[in-house]
């Protein structure tokens, strides 16, 4: 893994207002690239010292960038609680997607999902009857709203046959949409010590479930669900304030305490916050909104770089030349704190290197990852600015003789 430094630091008076052109607030921010060989540290970064949260993890993102603005143990494996059944509705949501299966589609109430997750289990349940089927738009109505256990169950049951089965497909979808730590053992998130995730990685599968599902994301924004006799009431209280939230999913253990995965729209920007470790809802309901309001007030979008300027270069091996430029996708913007003066700034380019030749213009080959003094992180894609073929063998010898006298092994 190859990393160049990029060192800096915001020196205009007072704070920045959102979008401005960065440079406007850099004092010769030089590029002086610093190179080594080795794998950067990742940024795990401590408890801001502007803001603090009663939460045992934290973290806030921002949807369009996945720019981490706030994190605390973030990534801890802990039981998730109901706030797996993402994870769940990931799966099904995919179904769907690909056409396996429709809303209008039915699954039966079976034995297991019944006593397991209904009326007699005493958890969070749908109230589904034993042996009704019942349309998928109804289950995942009743286990978004309701966080209803039998409607997971019930779910997992149709598309698997068992929830097991299910259970390993909720893992199989975990490791494709690239959450790496999830492990799943149910479709409910009820206890088992085996079945953990990260708030990171709750995070991570919330901004995917955005992006990913915007025709069945609505389903998160209701407030209420009427199934037979039963009035259900949404229990994220974030949808019951004037924040502009539309999801996602709240969950409760005894051996957790309570947690929330919340999304809020303001002025066009989204918004991700996962808490866990809560000790009551009420708890909850004021740190979720502490957390959000914060991240709305206190970072803003900056622009970097403009479009097809250069922002470093990538060493490549067996190629027409030693090196490509890197470039963004249009204008490079990062989110970063609205901080007066003074405001520290490190920047990393990394990727797997060296390249090797043949490269294509346009390839992503390279992340730009800025961190700022409070330990927010943004990271933007940076592609090759040209073509670089592959040399002939005379060159590669040489570049592998390069890139060994150097450390730097292809």
């Amino acid at each position: 893994m190859q990393t160049f430094l990029i060192r800096g630091h915001l020196s205009s008076p007072g704070a920045p207002k959102p979008h401005p052109a960065l440079g406007t607030y850099l004092l010769n921010f030089a590029l002086t690239l610093v190179l080594w060989c080795a794998t950067p540290t990742p940024l795990h970064a401590a408890q801001n010292a502007e803001f603090t949260i009663k939460a045992k993890h934290a973290i806030v993102m921002d949807s369009e960038s996945g720019a981490v603005l706030f994190q605390y143990n973030a990534d801890a494996l802990i039981p998730p609680a109901s706030m797996s059944k993402l994870m769940t509705i990931a799966v099904v949501f995919r179904a769907l997607k690909l056409g396996q299966k429709t809303l209008d589609d039915e699954f039966n109430m079976s034995e297991h999902a019944w006593r397991t997750g209904g009326a007699p289990s005493r958890t969070s349940a749908m109230m589904v009857p034993l042996n009704t089927r019942t349309k998928i738009s109804e289950l995942l109505r009743g286990l978004i709203v309701e966080s209803g256990n039998d409607a997971a169950i019930a779910l997992g049951e149709g598309l698997a046959g068992s929830e097991i089965a299910f259970a390993r497909m909720m893992e199989a979808e975990a490791r494709r949409i690239g959450l790496e730590k999830s492990t799943f053992r149910n479709a409910t998130g009820l206890y088992n010590a085996e079945h953990l995730m990260t708030v990171r990685e709750l995070a991570l599968l919330a901004r995917f479930l955005i992006r990913e599902y915007p025709q069945y994301y609505p389903m998160f924004s209701e407030k209420n669900f009427n199934y037979r006799n039963h009035k259900f009431i949404n229990r994220n209280p974030l949808l019951f304030m004037s924040l502009g939230a539309d999801g996602l999913k709240t969950g409760h253990l005894s051996q957790t305490g309570y947690g929330v995965v919340g999304s809020a729209v303001q002025d066009g920007h989204r918004l991700i916050v996962v808490l866990s470790g809560l000790a009551t809802e009420n708890e909850r309901r004021d740190e979720s909104r502490k957390i959000l309001e914060w991240g709305f007030h206190a970072f803003g979008e900056f622009k970097l770089y403009e479009a097809g300027e250069t922002i470093g270069k990538a060493r490549v091996w067996g190629g027409d030349r030693m090196s490509v430029p890197l470039i963004g996708n249009g204008e490079v913007t990062v989110v970063l704190p609205r901080f007066p003066a003074n405001q520290k700034l490190r920047a990393e380019i990394v990727y797997k290197g060296p390249l090797k030749a043949p490269v294509a213009k346009g390839d992503q080959v390279a992340t730009l990852k800025v961190t700022s003094s409070n330990d927010a992180t943004s990271e933007v894609p940076l592609f090759a600015g040209e073509d670089v073929v592959a040399a002939g063998t005379m060159r590669r010898g040489l570049d592998t003789i390069y890139h060994y006298a150097t450390r730097w092994i292809p």
